[in-house]
């Protein structure tokens, strides 16, 4: 079975997968995208899910292939990808906190939120009260990507160890895909791992 999913943002690729692989107990689904935030997700659904994927590169968009059920050649390729994801997950819930910041501003006032929010990036580099991950949503995805400012903090808290991604609907909505700055797209994969996977998961904005 083949999918067009290009033109398609965060999470509908994966809801269409998802849809035709939940019909049968094996079966192959390819599934067409033109951007590398859903080659990503596909990605992670299948290792979630112990399915096989594989990804190629064509011009201008990529085909994953997700494989359900089927005992075959790559079968240990299967289980060295779980053995990994596992190994994975458990050691990002050991890090201890997910952080997401959905707003580019701290409250009500933007004039004051912003300096709120500068204060509050400053504060993190300098305590090195770090969290492991930082998922940038909504209007937060602009200090990732046109706040020069905000971008400049952030560069030097990520190469502090800190991993960061933006929403790639979020980023796509207002234009900016071509000026993300810091860290890579992510989609709602990224959310929902980190709240379910962290010991601790805190918001802001």
């Amino acid at each position: 079975m083949r999918l067009d999913a290009r033109g398609l943002g965060c999470p509908k690729p994966v809801i269409m997968a998802d849809e035709e692989l939940s019909k049968v107990n094996e079966g192959i689904v390819e599934v067409l995208v033109d951007n590398e935030a859903s080659v990503s997700n596909l990605g992670r659904f299948a290792s979630k899910n112990a399915f096989y994927s594989e990804t190629l590169k064509e011009d201008g968009y990529w085909r994953v292939k997700i494989v359900k059920g089927y005992p075959c050649e790559v079968s240990e390729t299967v289980s060295n990808q779980q053995s990994a994801v596992s190994s994975e997950v458990q050691e990002e819930s050991k890090k201890g906190i997910f952080f997401v910041v959905s707003s580019d501003v701290i409250g009500k006032d933007e004039e004051l939120g912003k300096i709120l929010m500068k204060g509050f990036f400053e504060t993190m580099k300098v305590t090195k009260e770090l969290p492991d991950t930082i998922f940038f949503l909504n209007a937060g995805v602009k200090l990732t990507s046109v706040d020069e400012t905000i971008a400049v903090l952030l560069k030097e808290i990520e190469q502090m160890g800190v991993s960061m991604y933006s929403c790639s609907t979020c980023l796509k909505y207002y234009g900016i895909e071509d000026k993300l700055k810091i860290g890579q797209a992510g989609g709602m994969f990224i959310l929902i791992e980190g709240m379910k996977d962290f010991k601790k998961t805190v918001w802001i904005g």
